[in-house]
């Protein structure tokens, strides 16, 4: 066998395994049971999981007004935190784990989750290339619809994205294969099951909040098996749903029109697989501040975790500024998990603070340094204002 024969068959090798390995997950897909109701719990364990950077720092001060909201429910015992310490980058580094073992066992005791930003190492960092934090948690979890929404009301935007959580160009990100030093090779996945409910997960929110219609995003003219599955899928779902419109847009034109100021106001619910979720959320994140401002979701049938989706700011914590990190993202997040696990009018305040704190009244500004309030002063002005409008 030539050296080039010899190099395609260790390939073929590893992408079998691969292949074993999805398989295997959409066996435990098709067994999966209904959501959670997380009012029907004895408890509901909230796990709070602050990671690294400026993680800690601004996710205490989302809990200090999550406790402050959820007061009553922790006294009559209905509402349980648990804080989940060690997802930082050195204990994954010393475990060679996405997930420390101990700290996944804590995470997996709690069915909500509120988790501060994590570090990925990228190519010329000092740390191992360790998997994402949060790419292994939604996997672990099953964590399957990312969903992230943007509300300007003033500009006509009232955007919703249903982003694809476990598959994609993601699914097996860690796992390509170099060939040879001239070739090497990525993978995209796509299952039928992670699909249907993602596209179905949307739709049914889109139906409970009465939107009017689901937009799917892909690039199916160009990559034709996948996307086009995910294609094909949101149009055999759609027939279900006869009071919603529906339209798709390949993400290079979807990333245009949504700075098109009359076209944008047209969207509603979106829903995308993971890579494209990832970028244009990030770019709908800007309309609203950055995504220092956004909140998210990540929803599976057994867990749900909620995240500030901006990164760990290492820099911040190296010279001193961590306490002046915006924690207006995981706060976000806080008023998204409040919705998710049953008490809609502790978020409804939430939001209505926000709003007041960040557009309207703003006494307080985040700069990111000793220009500006910290995050302990920015929670205490929230607290503060929830106070005025509840009465």
């Amino acid at each position: 066998m030539s050296e080039r024969d010899q190099m395609i068959e260790k390939a073929k090798e590893h992408f079998g395994k691969l292949l074993e390995k999805q398989l295997a997950r959409v066996d435990k897909m098709k067994a999966q049971g209904d959501f959670i109701n997380y009012q029907a719990l004895d408890v509901i364990k909230i796990g709070i999981c602050g990671g690294d950077g400026i993680g800690p720092a601004i996710t205490g001060q989302a809990q200090r007004i999550l406790e402050f909201l959820l007061e009553d429910e922790v006294k009559k015992g209905k509402v349980e935190f648990k804080v989940i310490d060690g997802l930082t980058i050195e204990n994954r580094v010393k475990e060679n784990a996405a997930i420390p073992k101990d700290v996944l066992e804590q995470i997996k005791e709690c069915p909500v989750i509120l988790k501060g930003p994590t570090t990925t190492p990228r190519k010329g960092d000092p740390w191992p290339n360790v998997e994402s934090a949060n790419v292994a948690m939604r996997k672990e979890l099953d964590l399957f619809a990312n969903v992230r929404p943007v509300r300007i009301p003033e500009q006509g935007i009232d955007w919703t994205f249903y982003r694809e959580n476990t598959e994609g160009a993601y699914a097996v990100g860690s796992m390509g294969v170099n060939v040879n030093e001239d070739l090497g090779v990525d993978f995209t996945v796509v299952t039928t099951q992670g699909t249907d409910r993602i596209i179905r997960a949307a739709f049914e929110y889109a139906k409970a909040n009465g939107k009017t219609r689901v937009t799917a995003v892909t690039k199916a003219n160009i990559i034709k098996t996948t996307d086009g599955k995910f294609l094909d899928k949101f149009r055999e779902i759609a027939k279900e749903y006869p009071g919603i419109e529906t339209d798709d847009w390949y993400i290079d034109i979807m990333t245009a029109k949504l700075v098109d100021e009359k076209r944008r106001r047209d969207f509603q619910v979106v829903v995308l697989p993971n890579l494209y979720g990832d970028i244009i959320t990030d770019e709908a994140a800007e309309f609203q501040g950055g995504v220092g401002t956004a909140g998210s979701a990540n929803i599976g049938k057994e867990y749900a975790m909620f995240e500030a989706i901006h990164g760990s700011a290492p820099r911040m914590v190296s010279e001193g500024r961590a306490k002046y990190a915006d924690p207006c993202s995981v706060i976000r997040a806080a008023a998204m998990l409040l919705a998710h696990i049953g008490y809609k009018k502790q978020s409804d305040l939430l939001y209505e603070a926000l709003d007041i704190c960040t557009v309207t009244e703003k006494k307080l500004v985040m700069t990111g340094r000793d220009t500006g309030a910290t995050n302990e002063e920015f929670a205490d002005y929230i607290m503060e204002t929830i106070k005025k409008i509840s009465k």
